[in-house]
């Protein structure tokens, strides 16, 4: 049965993928109609000129974190609405940090739990409804703590990405010292968008996948089939350094090529410490939470 492709359903790919308009349709062809599996088509083909995903906004509002005086508790909350008109009004803007409040206070771990403990939240949606006249939304929540640790918070200008970044095993004394260090790395979670904090993290079924892709990538580019591992490999790697926060380049050291993890092994040797990088926040407005 032939699947009609419709052009919006084009267009929504070519944004995604950077391909070009018939590579597009083609894909969607093949693929009747599903985005995602026309995606791996594209990029199995070599069309695809951007293989990251695309941080995609489906709706405005803010993100806002907070973290306690003694860097052992953290959380951070993404408040929706309709339009980048009522997300900067300050009817909203003080019912997210309402929210905010609240959840922190209650150390909700997700928006089902914050509800439950604030009965008064449902109330306070429908009225902010009613005077902002659009559709207002709590849409994820979450609350990190550490015991004999750290969290770093970081909001970039305009509230549309946010992250906190939990370390482990960070003494009292080398907390102050570390407080640069820890809130950089987590601008460069918001900055540079990591899927995970180290290889290990990544699930085993995407690298699997990507893999796959990298094999059929080679193997249209006429490369033997006895090379194909090997170049699946070294591709492999580029993309844990793309992905992996530990193995990304540190933003504020571009020149020198210094990793995230050298970053944290030179303090650590400064310092006498074995500070770790334990876990990551990442929220990006109306797309993903890593």
């Amino acid at each position: 049965m032939s699947v009609t492709i419709t052009a919006s359903q084009v267009n929504a790919l070519r944004q995604k993928s950077g391909a070009g308009m018939m590579d597009c349709k083609n894909a969607l062809k093949e693929s009747e109609g599903d985005l995602e599996m026309a995606m791996e088509i594209l990029r199995k083909k070599g069309a695809s000129v951007a293989a990251k995903r695309a941080d995609r906004s489906a709706s405005e509002g803010v993100i806002f974190s907070r973290v306690n005086d003694d860097k052992t508790n953290g959380t951070i909350v993404e408040v929706n609405c309709e339009t980048d008109f009522v997300g900067k009004s300050d009817d909203f803007l003080a019912f997210a940090k309402v929210v905010l409040e609240k959840a922190f206070v209650s150390k909700a771990v997700s928006v089902e739990d914050l509800l439950a403990k604030n009965a008064d939240l449902a109330g306070l949606i429908n009225e902010i409804t009613g005077k902002v006249g659009e559709k207002i939304e709590i849409s994820r929540v979450a609350f990190a703590a550490v015991e004999n640790g750290f969290i770093a918070e970081y909001i970039h200008p305009g509230n549309k990405v946010g992250a906190l970044v939990v370390y482990s095993n960070v003494s009292a004394t080398a907390k102050d010292e570390f407080a640069k260090v820890g809130r950089d790395i987590a601008i460069q979670v918001a900055a540079m968008k990591p899927m995970a904090v180290g290889r290990k993290d990544i699930d085993a079924a995407v690298v699997a996948k990507e893999i796959e892709i990298y094999k059929e990538q080679a193997k249209n580019e006429g490369k033997p089939e006895n090379v194909l591992e090997r170049i699946a490999t070294g591709r492999l790697d580029k993309y844990y350094q793309e992905v992996c926060l530990l193995e990304q380049t540190f933003f504020k050291d571009q020149s020198n090529a210094r990793t995230i993890a050298q970053l944290v092994e030179e303090f650590n040797k400064q310092h006498q410490s074995e500070i770790v990088v334990a876990s990551f926040y990442l929220y990006l407005l109306g797309g993903t939470s890593k």
